[in-house]
């Protein structure tokens, strides 16, 4: 896409005539619209995305006893965000270590017994089948109090299942539950985000992509912010491989820096826009000037109640104020998107073109 641009390297001084209240000549400075090739890009929607993201779902069925985490809120690694009732669970814990303990006292006494079972078949008091049976429940119980103790583990581990933490530190995006309600295996509790790495992604046509200028960065419109900080350069940009069958787009990822990432009201969702590079040659190719796309000074804007124009020079070199449709704002210039043709006279100051009839 072309972006035109006032260039004054072409200054045209206008004399006009029939000043009110006198025949004064007056001189107006207008400049022509012409193309600037080296300024093209293509403007694609997209969102913020955090590059870590995760939903805290639950393990265990329960009610929801404490309720910590609050959306916006940031929370620390490990923080509690919510508990489920877990007193059954606690039960069940408690009974496993209990059967623990008398797993242990049944393999004490099977263990002292096979060593007396061993000091009587070295005396040959017994046979050897005797001393066999003797091994065989030793190590039966053995294994009956392992397994005892594992259960006991696994109650344990399914006892800390009921109270939710943060896996890692960042911001409360959502939390879809109420103090009181059931939660089950499966069911989104909390969405935690890293508010320090975000990124903003968008479909790009893969004709674009493959035409995108090597090296390049794109540029990133945020217009949720303040004009200061609308444009942003991204740290990094990731083209995936994957083109989407049905559409023909590839995904296309420019990573947010933490200056720009930490900012109020920059978050998941927001609407974000790429500007990406296009080489000059391939733009030149590809635009009309029909098709092309001004851009002005903020000062020869003209504001009268709903309408926004400019000030433009007819053939016979008089001012008319022309209704126009502004674009995005970079700088100390304004896009015109329609009502403005290459090459046609703008005023540069609307003040004096208003004064002359």
């Amino acid at each position: 896409m072309f972006t035109l641009r006032l260039v004054p390297a072409v200054l045209g001084t206008v004399l006009l005539w029939g000043m009110p209240g006198g025949t004064h000549a007056q001189a107006l400075e207008a400049v022509p619209a012409q193309a600037a090739a080296s300024a093209a890009a293509s403007a694609f929607d997209g969102v913020v995305e955090a590059v870590r993201q995760t939903v805290v779902a639950a393990q265990v069925p329960g009610a929801v006893v404490e309720l910590n985490a609050r959306v916006g809120e940031r929370v620390k690694a490990g923080q509690v965000l919510l508990r489920i009732d877990a007193r059954a669970a606690d039960q069940n814990a408690a009974a496993s270590d209990a059967q623990v303990l008398a797993a242990r006292a049944s393999m004490d006494i099977a263990s002292k017994d096979f060593e007396r079972q061993k000091q009587l078949f070295q005396k040959n008091y017994i046979s050897q089948a005797a001393l066999e049976r003797a091994e065989s429940e030793f190590k039966s119980t053995q294994a009956q109090a392992s397994a005892q103790l594992a259960q006991a583990g696994a109650a344990r581990t399914q006892s800390g299942f009921y109270v939710v933490r943060a896996p890692f530190a960042g911001v409360v995006a959502e939390v879809p539950v109420s103090l009181g309600d059931m939660a089950m295996p499966g069911r989104p509790l909390v969405t935690l985000y890293d508010p320090a790495a975000l990124r903003v992604t968008a479909a790009v046509p893969q004709s674009v992509a493959s035409r995108m200028a090597a090296g390049v960065l794109p540029r990133v419109e945020l217009p949720g912010l303040p004009r200061v900080a609308a444009w942003v350069t991204p740290s990094r940009m990731q083209m995936l491989p994957m083109v989407d069958a049905a559409t023909h787009t590839v995904q296309l990822r420019a990573d947010l820096p933490a200056s720009v990432a930490g900012l109020p009201g920059v978050g998941p969702g927001m609407f974000a826009r790429l500007w990406l590079p296009v080489p000059q040659a391939q733009a030149a190719a590809g635009a009309s000037p029909a098709e092309a796309t001004l851009s002005v000074l903020h000062k020869a804007i003209v504001r009268r109640a709903e309408m926004t124009g400019l000030y433009v020079l007819d053939p016979n070199g008089k001012p008319v104020l022309r209704q126009v449709r502004l674009g995005r704002v970079e700088g100390d210039r304004v896009e015109i998107l329609s009502g403005l043709m290459v090459g046609e006279q703008v005023v540069s100051d609307p003040q004096s073109a208003a004064r002359v009839r």
